[in-house]
Parts: structure tokens; C-alpha cells; sequence
């Protein structure tokens, strides 16, 4: 039987204070298979953030393991694990981070650079995201130009331009109204299951979490299934 796509087996994370060492993750275990979706819930401050950061490998375990297609990331050094980012792993953070001197286009193209140029498919495909996000017109638009709504649609599209096989969302709708909050929910979950790629959103958006497939709630640094959203 074939491993899922991404798994994470027992992962503990711990920082060093001057006291005691600081345990935010303890025993957490995952896995996902291309196409699904998954929402972590909790406090704030349960370690939500820093499962993410894990997950995309800019955090490595204290203990435990984390592999992204049969690859265990612990065995890569730092250029392997930037290249495995640049190619298999796609963030969108609650603050979009568009450059604010870049157009929205020149913003999408941003993760092509990790190759070391921009090809005209690069570019076309760029243009088909933000078509597609309901940015086709507003290309050349600078992001002080654009609504908070289109901000973040802008920030989804970057997230998808290198086709990753996962996609982190760090409370992607957390700075944003219900109604847009929701659209933007919407088409994330749509731009997600076109693409087969897999999806971990960290919230405290009930109403985001309510659309994924599979809810977990992360609290006192364990993950577990959470039962409490309807």
C-alpha cells in the first residue's frame, strides 16, 4: 500500500528558554493524501503556527518525523529544503506579504524565481491564476491598489503558481469581513481540489474550518479530532 503524500509521525517541538525547555508540540501525527483538506483548530497560542512552519519545513522537529512524497525532510540540508519548498509547498499567511513595489503580476511570479528565471508559460499561467482569482483586470495594479479581498485572492494565486503538492494557510481569512472572508474560504477550497493538491489551514474562523473535509483542534501542543464545530 502506498504512503499518503504527506505524513507527520509523532512530532514534537520544543524551544529553548532559560528555564525549562518550552514544548509547544507534543506527539503530533498526520497524514494526507493528494486532494484533501484539513483545518486545525485552538487557541491562540497552542502551537497552531508553529505545526505550520513545520509542516513547511522553515521549523524542523525537535523529534519525530515529517515526510513530503516518501521524502523525509531531516535527511535534506538547507539548499534541498528551500529547493523542496520552491517546488512542492505553497503558503498563504493572514497578512497576504505582496511586495508593495511589484504589480499583482510581478507579485504571482514571485516563487518562479527560486528557478532562476521566468519563462512565457510562467508568465501565462500566472495571467490564467489571476483570471481565474477574479484578477485578470487588475494586473498591472500595485497591491495599495487593490481591496483586502483582492489582496488575499493575489496571495492565493502566488501560493498556487509552481503547482505544490501542499498548501499552508496561516489564518488566510483572519483579516478580512464574514462575507468576503467566506468567498475567499470558498475559492482557496476551489483553487485546492482543481489542482489535487493537499490543504492545511490554520484558523479561528469557525466558518472556514466548517468548510474543510476534516477538522482537527490543536491544544496543550496535542493534536486530536475536534468535535466541537458543527
Amino acid at each position: 500500500m502506498a504512503m499518503p503524500a504527506l505524513v507527520v509521525e509523532n512530532v514534537t517541538k520544543e524551544f529553548s528558554t532559560r528555564a525549562e525547555p518550552l514544548v509547544v508540540l507534543r506527539g503530533v501525527s498526520l497524514s494526507l493524501e493528494p486532494g484533501q483538506n484539513v483545518a486545525v483548530v485552538g487557541p491562540s497560542g497552542s502551537g497552531k503556527s508553529t505545526l505550520l512552519n513545520v509542516l513547511g519545513t522553515l521549523e524542523p522537529p525537535s523529534a519525530g518525523r515529517v515526510a513530503i512524497d516518501g521524502q523525509d525532510v531531516a535527511a535534506l540540508n538547507e539548499a534541498a529544503l528551500a529547493a523542496l519548498r520552491a517546488r512542492k509547498i505553497g503558503f498563504v499567511f493572514q497578512d497576504h506579504h505582496l511586495l508593495p513595489q511589484c504589480s499583482v503580476l510581478e507579485n504571482v511570479l514571485v516563487p518562479t524565481l527560486a528557478a532562476g528565471r521566468t519563462t512565457p508559460d510562467d508568465v501565462q499561467r500566472a495571467r490564467e491564476l489571476l483570471d481565474r482569482v477574479g484578477l485578470g483586470r487588475r494586473l498591472e495594479h500595485r497591491p495599495a491598489e487593490l481591496s483586502g479581498g483582492e489582496r488575499q485572492r493575489a496571495a492565493l494565486a502566488r501560493a498556487l503558481m509552481n503547482r505544490p503538492r501542499l498548501v499552508l494557510a496561516d489564518e488566510p481569512t483572519g483579516n478580512l469581513d464574514r462575507a468576503t472572508g467566506q468567498r475567499v474560504g470558498e475559492l482557496l477550497l476551489e483553487l485546492q481540489r482543481q489542482s489535487e493538491a493537499m490543504l492545511v489551514v490554520v484558523t479561528h474562523s469557525a466558518q472556514l474550518a466548517a468548510m474543510m473535509n476534516r477538522r482537527l483542534a490543536l491544544d496543550e501542543g496535542r493534536l486530536r479530532e475536534d468535535a466541537q464545530i458543527p
